[in-house]
């Protein structure tokens, strides 16, 4: 779809192993699309947060930064898988393929990408993230862990990076200002990212609980996949001329 795609493609086309990794291939990303590009503006919300939680990581602002780390790097490994799909020919998942398919078009602002990302990322991938990250622990995702406790910690700097994206990228990508009244900006108002993240460990919960069924396992992942299909088209629906 951009002439720089097989460029996004070989900065994904390894797995990082550690969170450095990951920001020097978001680093790229970013480097490489274009302001018409809708993938640019999820890409960048996402380097920030990445960014915040290393800086935290990097201060013992967690009681298991070693957990949080590799929850972070599994958790953006899924976005890298979801680039390598979609940039090989592969099959990306639903969620993913409603931002991917729609990142050249001009009606189409920034905030909208920008959130049509993160409820993709956090509403689909988190889930299998936390579980992932649990079984490579040796512990059950529950309420009830230490790890919990600081996944949660996260809400408040992360609500508030995706307040200030939601802010400074109102915009249609000419420049034009989003209408003052419209149901798009009630639909991006309303999107929680602690909410998301909440449920998204309520997930994970029940993953881990059916991980021994596999048919079950797939089946729940692709119902979200649907859902979070859904909710992402909608947020990316054209501003009216």
């Amino acid at each position: 779809m951009f002439s720089y795609d097989p460029e996004i493609l070989a900065a994904v086309s390894t797995s990082p192993d550690g969170i450095p990794g990951v920001i020097r291939a978001m680093q790229t990303i970013d480097a490489l699309c274009a302001d018409t590009d809708g993938l640019k503006w999820f890409n960048r919300l996402y380097l920030r947060v990445t960014e915040s939680v290393a800086a935290r990581a990097a201060t013992g602002g967690f009681r298991d930064s070693a957990w949080m780390a590799q929850l972070d790097v599994l958790f953006a490994g899924l976005y890298f898988d979801a680039l390598r799909c979609a940039f090989s020919g592969a099959r990306a998942p639903g969620c993913w393929r409603a931002l991917f398919d729609r990142r050249d078009t001009v009606a189409i602002a920034p905030v909208q990408f920008a959130v049509a990302g993160v409820n993709a990322h956090i509403n689909h991938d988190l889930a299998m993230a936390i579980e992932a990250a649990c079984l490579a622990a040796g512990i059950a995702p529950s309420h009830d862990l230490p790890q919990y406790a600081d996944y949660t910690a996260l809400n408040a700097t992360l609500e508030s990076l995706v307040d200030d994206e939601k802010r400074e990228l109102a915009l249609r990508l000419p420049g034009d200002g989003l209408p003052a009244v419209s149901r798009l900006e009630d639909t991006i108002a309303a999107f929680s990212l602690t909410a998301a993240r909440e449920a998204a460990w309520n997930h994970a919960e029940l993953l881990w609980a059916v991980r021994g069924l596999p048919l079950l396992h797939n089946r729940a992942i692709a119902t979200v996949d649907g859902m979070t299909a859904f909710a992402s088209k909608t947020l990316l629906a054209p501003i009216p001329a």
